[in-house]
């Protein structure tokens, strides 16, 4: 089913499946000296690993998190203990009974011998998310996916020095490498890693690459099927890289290697110099998008990363904010607009639980998903407008250089934003961080007219429903002369202002520029598809129709709400309800204007697969009446004017 989702979408779509959440690990793993070999041909993993851990409580047990499919053959531990392990694949991880109490800080050493398939989705850490897969063209082990043991995802740095055999046509990419391949035998090479300072080097990504093209300090790596999109990837990444060290300063490394990824796994993913993207979506239009977000994790996840996580809307949002920033130097104000409305959703989706305590979530839900990329984004957004440009990138520069390789928490933000902007931030991270909602706003005012020619006078009073809530706002004050902003400070329910102007005020808008989180009829229709659109991302296409029919509660004349109920029945192949679906579509509000071609398309194919050749033709050149070609329309219509569309057979 084609879907035209946001960058927040893709990603909570990508981690939408469940995953159970370990307990809190009671031990650290402080490096990792792992040796492995990849089959592609066998779609085989065989590796050791050693583990130098430390205690973090006393215990008897020691747990690990491993790939289900992954078979341990031999564990021991520093005196020479042979160990058994007692797997629960519930949460995919290995419970290690101990001769002995492990003691608060004791070092330990694990080693381990394991070996195992992996080539589907069936049995991985996230249920139908496929995170560690080895085959032709491209293998890939993510941090992600446990393919090695480890503890505490996410929030446990370590260092590490990996060694990975692949069969000699193959590159390996990974975080840290030390130079060429080198040969073993005639038909395998050995190519070895090594990071040092504690991070997250766990990523290996193994492919038939072709010679990457280079632009700057960016390499990029694909596979035939994508080598022409290569070279202006690679240009992309270079600015994109190069605007993020201007605004963030140094990264950690000078390096970034950009590598296709399969389309069968996540759409992105990042490890120290590695910014991975899914190879369908390098050809897209605005690919670049997805791109920064990835690339902006050497700083915000690689350089800092959370602490718990309760604190991991620091590097998701700034990630996703810093995408913004990005978008707002291409694209200007029209392009951070149009982001800050689609983080808003994501924000307001599930926003039932503080963002202080997403620790309790699924890392992988999309309710933690949604939270820490686009609420974390919008805190930052909003902290950008009640401190100002200069202060704002001031404060992310100083906590960048005070923190460098460290895990983070939020009272370590608030302590820097505080000390850079001089401000009070507590009443602003009450309201963002520790509690939930948003205001609506209401505006009511009179315009006096002024004696002697001096103008007029607009006494008013913005109202919202959080009886909490403070923070400055603007106001503009659209007048028969020139327009006018003044921000005026929020307290409470009731917040009366008084502006004095030259022209008449014709029309008054709150936060015209959109620099606040808040909720409006509007913002909840996108909120109602948003919602709708990730549980179709799950299967749930009952719950999907329930969100995208609140949609059109808020907005019965909505045109994207009638097309996702559409996209549904279409994939039910119940055609006649897709139709008069598509058809509302087309008689409604036309927003997003790409709704009018698409659902002349479907229509099209509807009457192809009900053997109504000649409408469906019919459809198919009103759609390229449009002339819009929003994710390649116009050439599927031609497509299906040439061959009829043909569904898929039925299981």
């Amino acid at each position: 089913m084609r879907r035209f989702p946001t960058l927040a979408l893709l990603l909570a779509v990508a981690f939408a499946a469940h995953a159970a959440t370990p307990p809190r690990p009671q031990l650290q793993v402080l490096s990792y000296a792992i040796a492995a070999e990849l089959d592609p041909t066998a779609h085989k993993l065989t590796a050791q690993a050693q583990l130098n851990c430390v205690s973090l409580a006393d215990q008897t047990i020691a747990v690990f998190e491993l790939h289900n499919d992954l078979r341990p053959t031999s564990i021991t531990d520093s005196q020479g203990n042979k160990l058994t392990a007692e797997r629960n694949t519930q949460d995919s991880t290995l419970r290690i009974p101990l001769p002995y109490t492990w003691t608060t800080g004791q070092a330990n050493t694990f080693n381990f011998s394991y070996e195992g398939i992996l080539n589907t989705a069936e049995d991985s850490p996230v249920d139908g998310l496929n995170l560690a897969h080895i085959g032709d063209p491209i293998s890939y082990l993510l941090y992600a996916g446990r393919w090695f043991p480890m503890v505490g995802y996410s929030t446990s740095r370590f260092a590490a020095a990996i060694t990975v055999r692949v069969p000699k046509d193959y590159v390996v990419i990974g975080s840290g490498s030390t130079g060429k391949p080198t040969p073993v035998g005639a038909d395998k090479v050995e190519y070895n890693f090594v990071w040092s300072r504690l991070g997250f080097p766990g990523t290996i990504i193994a492919g038939r690459f072709l010679p990457q093209q280079s632009s700057s300090n960016v390499q990029v790596w694909t596979t035939a099927r994508h080598k022409e999109d290569a070279a202006s990837y690679a240009e992309n990444a270079a600015k994109e890289f190069d605007f993020y060290t201007d605004l963030f300063g140094t990264s950690p490394t000078p390096l970034l290697n950009v590598v296709e990824l399969p389309d069968d796994t996540v759409p992105a993913t990042w490890a120290p110099e590695i910014a991975a993207i899914g190879g369908n979506r390098m050809a897209e239009k605005n690919s670049y998008r997805l791109l920064a977000n990835t690339i902006a994790h050497q700083w915000w996840g690689a350089d800092v990363s959370a602490q718990t996580l309760n604190d991991a809307w620091i590097p998701n949002g700034m990630s996703r904010y810093a995408e913004a920033m990005y978008i707002e130097h291409v694209a200007g104000k029209a392009g951070l607009q149009e982001t800050v409305e689609n983080m808003s959703a994501g924000a307001l989706a599930y926003d039932t639980i503080p963002l202080g305590s997403v620790g309790r979530l699924d890392p992988f839900s999309p309710q933690f998903q949604s939270l820490t990329l686009d609420k974390g984004a919008m805190v930052f957004h909003m902290l950008r407008w009640e401190m100002g440009d200069d202060l704002f990138r001031q404060t992310l520069r100083t906590f960048l250089a005070d923190y460098a390789g460290k895990p983070v928490k939020t009272s370590q933000f608030e302590k820097t934003a505080e000390q850079t902007s001089k401000l009070n931030l507590e009443p602003f991270l009450a309201q963002w961080i520790d509690g939930t909602g948003a205001p609506e706003f209401a505006l009511k005012y009179t315009v006096y007219r002024l004696g002697n020619n001096k103008g007029f006078r607009t006494v008013g009073e913005v109202d919202q429903d959080l009886d909490l809530f403070t923070m400055p706002v603007e106001l503009r004050i659209e007048t028969d002369g020139r327009t006018e902003n003044k921000r005026i400070e929020i307290a409470g329910t009731t917040s009366p202002y008084q502006e004095d102007t030259f022209g008449r005020p014709r029309r008054i808008l709150v936060d015209p520029d959109n620099w606040l989180l808040k909720n409006s009829p509007q913002m909840r229709l996108r909120v109602a598809i948003l919602r709708g659109q990730q549980l179709v991302g799950q299967g749930d296409l009952l719950g999907a129709l329930a969100e995208f029919q609140k949609a059109l509660d808020v907005n019965s004349n909505s045109s994207l709400a009638s097309y996702r109920i559409a996209e549904v029945f279409f994939t039910q192949k119940n055609y006649q309800s897709a139709a008069n679906s598509y058809r509302d579509a087309l008689r409604g509000d036309d927003d997003p204007k790409w709704t009018e071609v698409w659902s002349h398309i479907r229509l099209g194919m509807i009457f192809d697969a009900t053997g109504q050749r000649e409408r469906a033709v019919n459809e198919y050149r009103q759609a390229l009446q449009t002339n819009d070609n929003t994710q390649g329309a116009l050439g599927e219509a031609r497509k299906y004017l040439q061959t009829p569309y043909k569904p898929a057979p039925r299981n």
